[in-house]
């Protein structure tokens, strides 16, 4: 029986080639769309899941307000990890890690950049399960010069020769390190982005007693199944006991009367939610974090795909039932009962949505690679072939088939054999209800989208575009100039500002987009601690050519001597400071330390966003102390020329070092890379969203034109023209679209302004907005009911009557 059904099922199918091809096709875009999501939120789900002890672990964080100022730290003190070990009975062990910026490994005379290195404690891998290839978890870090290297990292600096014995030289740590053993590449999809670990007795802080500052990621064991409430309830008492002296000798109050007016505390954050649950400050973290608002986002935009594809699938299969009536009709009278008929859509169901999953495998395949382009990750459609998969793909087949093919399986076996074989029936209430509804859910999503993507392109425009408050366009950063060492980059400086097309060339490790220093320095006025500060060293070239605006006072000159206690401060600090209308000349202490020298005022800046849009601006210091690579301002729109020139000074100063470079505006549009990806991705998926929904839209069209062929036929023998025929049939559409407008545009709005608070710096919802996504959304369903009504109007009216 069943071979019969597919027997009948594959003819039917084929019979009908453009319904097929259109119902295969829109199903296969709903599915690929939705497993291409499923693989990316279950990639970002999976982080830190895969060690042993995964439920166990947990990080220890930093937050707390300080004189209005919040502090989100994933780093803590270097005390922190050896003193839960002791005090609290429910850890079991506790490790730490920390990160080294900037390293480089020297191996034959070859300099290797870009190194992931860390400092971690000798237990580090008894709670880090991660997999030796050669060498012991137990006693590889014990020697104070042995080193842990990664497969992909041994093989850059000894080709295919044994790593194990050979010495390679840090330039942070004296002496060479023995490489005593050989991990696997560190999967992806954990925080802990590392391939070089070096014992922690080479970090000079790793020993401090101090709990006022912090530089050290830290994780705790707890035993099994621990509350972490267990655990917090008690870290006040300790951080009271540990503190107190501490905090009264930093700023000169009790830890009690500090408390009063703040807040501050250590919590325990599960291993699991590190990637997608941190809002830590991002120079405080090991690796850059996700988001689980975009997995939601995402993951939602998925179901609503595939329910759009299946309620296409309903609607192009019940357009075309009126072609089948006939079958249906001489089948019942014929003896076929009406589970006989059900079995046989399903099946034909079955198949359709079995040739749509090999057809979205394909269109993954094909666009697995410019995804992870937009994504940043690096997903493999191999790695999900595997027995559980399959399994879980087949079920998803069976499940996609049941739910689209039911509601049109049940409308066709539900025919009376009379009315069926005479070609006469019309469709209930309910049942129009029902294809109104899907209507207005596929135009609901599709309008959402579409305010969504305006609304991010616009926030996406407002940064790219907003004042800064600096100049970010024709500035090239040359970070690596001070391994050249301070005379020479002085020499160097000389010579780019020998070139008439680059105007302004200053020295300092600090810019306000990409990567940079970050100085946060406590501030006092009067022995009274206000704040932390940003500080920035830099010289006196560095507010021309970043184009900042001296707004009092003067800028720093090499003319003047005793410049190293001298500041300029930004609107926010002298706001905070409380210096008056005129700021000039007054002054300000970095600690409590009465014999710590001043700084003098002696001149303020205009506010500029030296962070992201996503943070409000904050107090910034500018202390002269010239160090770092360079920052270089041209005034030619022709950068090659000038990086040639760069170039072959560069070389002129004979060092070992490579030549490199970064544009600002490029690091600035880098800050905001996750929301470009979001944006993309949003963007492409609205596209395939409207596409499938309109798929929806020209099968209801189908319907309500073959349901009324002879209605037309009559209109234009009384006289209707093609304009008014084609108002008639898009008349009812166009108000279920309206429909959807009422219900999708208050709920874009809320989710958007929900999306928007993440910017400290952010557009306003405008009606044009809303406006725009109406007029795109209509337009399209416009276009989509055209092309099917208006060949309705024209056709000839005798082929609708001669049968009456």
């Amino acid at each position: 029986m069943i071979k019969n059904h597919i027997k009948i099922a594959w003819r039917n199918l084929f019979k009908n080639k453009s319904s097929f091809f259109l119902n295969c096709g829109g199903l296969a875009i709903g599915m690929a769309s939705c497993i291409l999501i499923a693989i990316y939120v279950w990639d970002e789900l999976s982080y830190d899941r895969f060690y042993n002890n995964a439920d166990d672990i947990a990080r220890v964080v930093l937050r707390g307000n300080v004189n209005s100022e919040e502090l989100k730290e994933a780093v803590v003190a270097a005390p922190v990890a050896k003193t839960f070990k002791e005090d609290f009975p429910q850890v079991k062990n506790a490790t730490r890690l920390s990160k080294i910026y900037n390293p480089e490994i020297r191996y034959n005379n070859t300099t290797f950049e870009n190194i992931k290195a860390a400092y971690v404690d000798p237990n580090f891998f008894d709670i880090f399960n991660l997999h030796f290839i050669t060498g012991n978890a137990n006693t590889s870090l014990i020697k104070p010069n042995s080193v842990v290297l990664t497969s992909s990292e041994a093989k850059k600096y000894f080709g295919n020769e044994d790593p194990i014995g050979k010495k390679i030289k840090l330039t942070e740590v004296e002496g060479d390190l023995e490489v005593t053993a050989l991990l696997e590449d560190i999967p992806h999809n954990t925080h802990l982005q590392m391939d070089v670990f070096i014992p922690m007795n080479h970090d000079p802080s790793h020993t401090s007693n101090s709990w006022v500052t912090s530089g050290f990621a830290t994780y705790v064991l707890l035993q099994p199944n621990t509350p972490l409430s267990s655990i917090e309830t008690q870290i006040p008492g300790l951080l009271k006991k540990y503190m107190g002296d501490q905090v009264q000798k930093a700023i000169g109050i009790s830890y009690e009367e500090f408390q009063k007016n703040n807040n501050i505390g250590l919590f325990l954050q599960p291993l699991k939610d590190i990637h997608l649950y941190s809002d830590f400050a991002p120079n405080t973290e090991l690796s850059p974090s996700g988001d689980i608002k975009y997995v939601y986002i995402f993951s939602a935009i998925a179901i609503f795909m595939l329910l759009i594809a299946c309620i296409n699938f309903m609607n192009l299969a019940t357009a075309t039932a009126t072609k089948r009536s006939r079958e249906v009709g001489i089948r019942k009278v014929l003896g076929s009962a009406k589970k006989q008929l059900i079995t046989q859509f399903l099946v034909e169901s079955f198949i359709t949505t079995l040739f749509a999953i090999l057809l979205a495998i394909g269109l993954i395949a094909l666009s697995l690679p410019y995804f992870n382009t937009m994504a940043g990750k690096e997903l493999k459609l191999l790695n999900f072939f595997n027995l559980e998969c399959i399994l879980l793909l087949l079920s998803f087949v069976i499940l996609v088939s049941l739910f689209s093919g039911s509601y049109p399986t049940f409308i066709l076996s539900s025919f009376k054999p009379l009315m069926a074989i005479k070609n006469k029936f019309s469709a209930s209430g309910k049942r129009n209800h029902l294809r109104s509804g899907m209507v207005v859910f596929q135009f609901v999503i599709s309008a959402a989208l579409i305010l969504a993507t305006i609304v991010v392109y616009n926030q996406m425009q407002f940064i790219q575009h907003k004042k800064l408050g600096y100049q970010k366009d024709q500035v090239i950063i040359l970070r690596d100039a001070y391994k050249m060492g301070s005379t020479k980059v002085k020499s160097y400086k000389k010579e780019l500002l020998k070139n008439p097309k680059i105007t302004s060339v200053s020295q300092s490790a600090f810019v306000p987009a990409g990567e940079t220093d970050n100085h946060m320095r406590g501030i006092f006025k009067n022995d009274e601690y206000l704040r932390k500060f940003f500080f920035y060293d830099v010289d006196e070239d560095y507010i021309p050519t970043l184009g900042l605006e001296l707004l009092k006072g003067r800028n720093f000159s090499t003319e003047l001597k005793n410049e190293s206690n001298k500041a300029i401060i930004n609107e926010e600090a002298a706001k905070i400071l409380n210096l008056g209308e005129n700021p000039i000349g007054k002054t300000f202490k970095r600690t409590a330390d009465p014999e710590n020298e001043e700084f003098t005022v002696i001149g303020v800046i205009k506010n500029f966003h030296f962070k992201s849009l996503h943070h409000q601006i904050d107090p910034l210091v500018l202390a002269y102390n010239p160090y770092g690579g360079l920052i270089m301002k041209t005034n030619n729109a022709n950068i090659t020329n000038i990086l040639d020139f760069a170039e072959k000074k560069w070389s002129d100063f004979n060092i070992d070092e490579p030549f490199s470079y970064t544009f600002l505006d490029d690091s600035f549009s880098q800050t905001y890379s996750k929301e470009q990806q979001m944006g993309a991705i949003l963007s492409i998926f609205t596209l395939l969203t409207i596409f499938v929904a309109c798929l929806g839209l020209f099968g209801l069209i189908t319907f309500s034109t073959e349901q009324r062929f002879k209605e037309i036929g009559i209109r234009k023998v009384l006289g209707a023209n093609v304009t008014e025929i084609v108002g008639m049939l898009a008349k009812d559409f166009v108000k279920l679209i309206f429909v959807a407008f009422i219900i999708a545009f208050p709920l874009g709005h809320y989710f958007m302004q929900k999306w928007l608070q993440d910017f400290a710096y952010r557009i306003d919802l405008n009606l044009w907005q809303f406006i725009l996504a109406a007029i795109i959304t209509l337009t399209i369903a416009l276009i989509t009911i055209s092309f099917k009504s208006i060949k309705a109007a024209l056709q000839n009216p005798v082929k609708s009557l001669r049968t009456e």
